[in-house]
């Protein structure tokens, strides 16, 4: 099994806040209200960002407290362990809100692209 770096976590919390930024422009709130397939795919997206989050180091949350660590890990396990309980208002503040100031975080120290796994 092998064990991947840092910065690819960091790396795909990059790609995959930027894919649902990107996924969610020119949609409108009631677009988003009554599309049940975006409201996965974000979904999916913010999971991923979440799991990612949680296997970057204690050092590097540190070094980074600009970053909310703990709510995006926390979103991500609500989005696991009570998925019959995930708010559309509070997706929709994720995606259009927390996710762009997470990739203007993100850009500042991670690399462009990340090495391979």
């Amino acid at each position: 099994m092998s064990k991947r770096s840092e910065e690819l976590y960091l790396g795909d919390m990059l790609t995959h806040a930027q894919l649902a930024v990107a996924r969610i422009a020119g949609v409108t709130r009631t677009d988003f209200d009554t599309n049940t397939d975006l409201q996965i795919i974000l979904t999916h997206h913010v999971q991923i960002v979440g799991e990612a989050a949680s296997k970057v180091s204690d050092r590097t949350r540190s070094a980074h407290p600009e970053i909310e660590w703990p709510r995006i890990v926390g979103m991500r396990h609500r989005i696991v362990h009570n998925y019959y309980e995930i708010d559309p208002n509070v997706l929709w503040t994720v995606v259009t809100e927390r996710l762009p100031n997470l990739i203007s975080a993100l850009e500042k120290f991670t690399p462009p692209e990340p090495p391979s796994a």
